[in-house]
């Protein structure tokens, strides 16, 4: 049984919705973390986000079924401290936690003393400031990032036991803390302001071209995002050495968050695979994008022609914005390769304790408790893996979670939703609660209309079955399926914000997405026929398969 903490550290079961009336949202999260986590993984980000508090004593990143979620109540709380309504707070949270809140949700408040009041204060306080200074160190870390894991790979391959102790505790784990800030920083930096100048210029010019003109973003300089499907049209064409290719997107996959899964460099026939999946369904990239710049200068002359006056100012804020973008997903890119950095650590350590894969069944700490030659944990493993089995068994958890939630009695609910649990107030099913089942309701991710077939795909794995112009639908997308999103008529995800990466790819290839939907897959089928208005952020069913 798990305890209040919420985690077991003899069965490895992790519920950290029984520590307290919070409310939780994994919609961030969601997109770095697809599968379940093994505890070697998850306890590498508590390592990274333990100085990331706002509400002392209270958790503000936990694990529910071996997911990661953020802890809303915990920002909430502190916004609500500041004198924030409740609607300045859903708009903050929508900038800086990809998270659109349904209506019906409330935001459970923690209980604070004055003097705790003042202290949560001081702590969110703290770290607007570092996440602030961190902002402006990212071009260092930028430029000293890939040097510093070549060398560190060869100290690691060079390490014994307690050399390789001692190598985390005096330069990776310090590195990776770094790292966090950096990206953390930029990653607020950017949001917040993108979404502000978003939510400016649909008022001005309507949600459609508002979406248009904060695209392009990789014009001034390749986007992150999109450089692995850039680069690997150029090595299917022979424009680019295969080397070249996986020196600088090797790192780049699904899961990258996981470090029990190897990366794309580690594979010598995963660039073979995507190279076949290319093959078989080539787009021509260059008139996406092309088509794309047409609608963005359109969109930008009818600005002009509106508002003469604005022209020069706004000029300069979408190329802020567009800027803050690149930097920010240049950041993430260089911290997926950190965490590389880490599996590599986790393998040295495997290789020298002969443990195989259970390596990644230990937490961070017992590890390096390991490594000094304890071997106490090492008794928990077959439970802990039984319960990761147990987990990855789960359909795919509610983006938010309100209250105590059982995931395995959720999943024995022919009734649950799919999108959103509160254990203190039962919502209504996905099939009874809408006045209109056939429209589905997100996020505007990038503008458009377009109708087409539905093509459900549960993970990247499946995308040889996504046929040109069907309307993409999963519960996610990261870097991994980036290739297949030229084949998409449009995309649709339960999990993202305008912000995430669906959105991002989607607005600079010019396909249409609503993202955010929270149930999408559980209310379209492959083989329905939708019309995606990506403006508007919704998806109607035109008909059922």
């Amino acid at each position: 049984m798990v305890n209040t903490q919420g985690f077991d550290p003899t069965t490895g079961e992790w519920n950290d919705s029984l520590t307290g009336d919070y409310l939780w949202s994994n919609v961030n999260f969601g997109e770095a973390v697809t599968e379940t986590m093994t505890p070697l993984a998850w306890s590498v980000i508590r390592f990274t986000l333990d100085d990331w508090v706002f509400v002392p004593g209270v958790p503000t990143v936990g694990n529910i079924a071996g997911r990661p979620y953020l802890n809303i109540s915990a920002f909430a709380t502190v916004l609500s401290a500041l004198g924030r309504s409740r609607d300045d707070q859903l708009r903050t949270m929508e900038a800086t936690l990809y998270m659109k809140l349904p209506d019906e949700m409330e935001i459970p408040l923690i209980p604070l003393s004055t003097t705790a009041r003042l202290a949560s204060i001081a702590s969110a306080l703290r770290v607007q400031v570092k996440q602030t200074r961190s902002t402006r160190q990212v071009n260092a870390y930028l430029a000293q990032s890939p040097a510093w894991f070549d060398r560190t790979y060869g100290r690691i391959q060079a390490s014994g036991l307690a050399d390789l102790h001692a190598l985390w505790q005096d330069d990776i784990g310090p590195h990776i803390k770094h790292g966090r800030w950096c990206v953390m920083g930029i990653a607020m930096h950017s949001a917040d302001y993108t979404m502000r100048l978003r939510r400016e210029l649909t008022d001005l010019v309507g949600a459609d071209d508002a979406n248009v003109l904060i695209a392009n973003v990789g014009a001034g300089g390749g986007l992150a995002s999109l450089g692995p499907l850039v680069a690997l049209v150029k090595v299917a064409q022979g424009e680019m050495p295969r080397e070249a290719y996986l020196q600088a997107y090797g790192h780049r996959g699904p899961h990258e968050f996981e470090l029990s899964v190897p990366r794309p460099a580690e594979d010598p026939a995963w660039l073979d695979r995507e190279l076949v999946n290319w093959q078989a369904s080539p787009v021509d990239i260059d008139a996406l994008l092309a088509r794309q710049r047409e609608a963005l200068d359109a969109a930008w002359t009818r600005f002009r022609e509106r508002f003469p006056r604005k022209t020069r100012t706004m000029a300069r804020r979408l190329a802020e914005s567009a800027w803050r973008t690149r930097l920010r997903e240049l950041a993430r890119s260089e911290y997926v390769r950190d965490r590389w950095l880490i599996r590599l650590f986790a393998l040295r350590a495997r290789e020298l304790t002969g443990l195989d894969d259970d390596v990644f069944f230990l937490t961070l700490d017992e590890l390096l408790a390991l490594l000094l030659g304890n071997q106490t944990s090492l008794a928990a493993i077959p439970a802990r893996q039984a319960s990761y089995l147990r987990y990855e068994a789960l359909p795919p958890c509610p983006s938010v979670i309100r209250g105590p939630f059982d995931p395995f009695q959720w999943a024995d609910d022919e009734h649950r939703r799919s999108d959103i649990f509160d254990g203190r107030t039962p919502v209504a099913s996905n099939a009874s609660d809408r006045c209109r089942p056939d429209i589905i309701t997100g996020s505007p991710g990038s503008a458009g209309r377009v109708q087409g077939v539905v093509r459900c795909l549960a993970n990247p794995d499946e995308m040889q079955q996504l046929r040109q112009g069907e309307v993409l639908v999963a519960v996610q997308t990261d870097i991994a399926w980036t290739v297949i999103f030229p084949r998409a008529a449009a995309v649709v995800t339960d999990v993202g914000a305008p912000l995430s990466h669906a959105a991002i790819v989607a607005r600079e290839l010019g396909i249409p997405a609503v993202v955010g939907c929270g149930d999408a897959t559980a209310r379209l089928k492959t083989g329905d026929r939708v019309l995606v208005d990506g403006g508007a952020g919704t998806v109607t069913v035109m008909r059922k398969a």
